[in-house]
């Protein structure tokens, strides 16, 4: 969304909202890139795989895991799994590489489960805007 919009809609001057996003960028809190469809760029074989690890290699596993080329997406989560890892993939045969040849191979990995992604139904990364293009104000957590 333009500097200009922004500014209008919340009330302030073009420079003001500019140099807001510019202390956020150098501060690190905000990135501006470009999302890709992977499937333009040859990666059809997408996957979530759920991974359960020894307690006391979770932080070495994940680190190891998350060097992999493959991986995209990496969080530890509360449930069944310890972590959930998204991969691309250039097809089924990388991803079953990918499986037997990496992530198994990963020590401390008890268990994994692999759910292929048939489908996307939905992919945004619009955190803070309504559907609309309207600006959201953020959730504040108590005072």
């Amino acid at each position: 969304m333009p500097f200009t919009t922004i500014a209008e809609q919340i009330g302030v001057s073009e420079s003001t909202v500019r140099n807001r996003v510019a202390r956020l960028r150098r501060e690190g809190i905000l990135q501006v890139v470009g999302v890709v469809d992977p499937h333009l760029l040859g990666l059809r074989a997408t996957a979530i795989i759920g991974v359960v690890v020894q307690p006391a290699r979770l932080e070495a596993a994940a680190q190891e895991i998350a060097a992999f080329d493959e991986v995209s997406y990496l969080v530890m989560t509360s449930g069944a799994f310890d972590l959930l890892v998204e991969v691309l993939c250039q097809d089924t045969e990388h991803l079953a590489s990918f499986l037997s040849d990496k992530l198994l191979r990963v020590e401390g990995i008890q268990r994994t489960e692999t759910f292929y992604i048939l489908r996307t139904y939905k992919l945004s990364y619009r955190w803070g805007m309504a559907p609309d293009g309207e600006v959201e104000p953020l959730a504040q957590g108590p005072a």
